[in-house]
């Protein structure tokens, strides 16, 4: 294979734009092109996975329980299934959370979170919902279409 002249970033793009897989998750906001290849190289077909919660489970972005006598104590984060995608989901939530604590305050799901929990915990969370919306746009079909808080 030879030099054509081209960065891998830019030929990731380019099949991003044609792939209809990878197209879709790249619209979420703190996903991208490079982002939304991985997840789709890597994920196996979503129908394995009943509920999006069990999506993100695999890849290990849910919280270990540690319950008993009725007192349900949620612990740290699983950290089962791909490493690769839960750093690169977590990197996306850093990312999202750094660009809303750059405006001002308002009253979305994000700010509420961040105004009560510690930044990585509330990044974990956001990677969590993204994961959830990765496995609803796989499945579905559908475009990604931002939701007002």
């Amino acid at each position: 294979m030879g030099y054509t002249g081209q960065s891998e970033t830019a030929r990731i793009e380019a099949a991003q734009k044609t792939d209809p897989l990878t197209r879709r998750p790249a619209k979420i906001p703190g996903l991208g092109a490079i982002k939304a290849s991985a997840i789709a190289a890597t994920t196996p077909e979503v129908g394995n996975f009943r509920r999006a919660r069990h999506y993100a489970a695999w890849l290990g972005l849910t919280p270990q329980p540690h319950s008993s006598g009725g007192k349900e104590r949620l612990g740290r984060i699983s950290k089962a299934g791909n490493r690769y995608l839960r750093r690169l989901l977590y990197l996306g939530a850093m990312a999202q959370i750094s660009a809303r604590r750059c405006r001002r305050p308002g009253d979305d799901w994000l700010w509420r979170m961040l105004e009560r929990k510690p930044v990585k915990v509330v990044a974990v969370a956001l990677a969590n919902r993204m994961a959830r919306v990765v496995w609803a746009l796989i499945r579905s079909g559908e475009s990604y279409q931002a939701t007002p808080a």
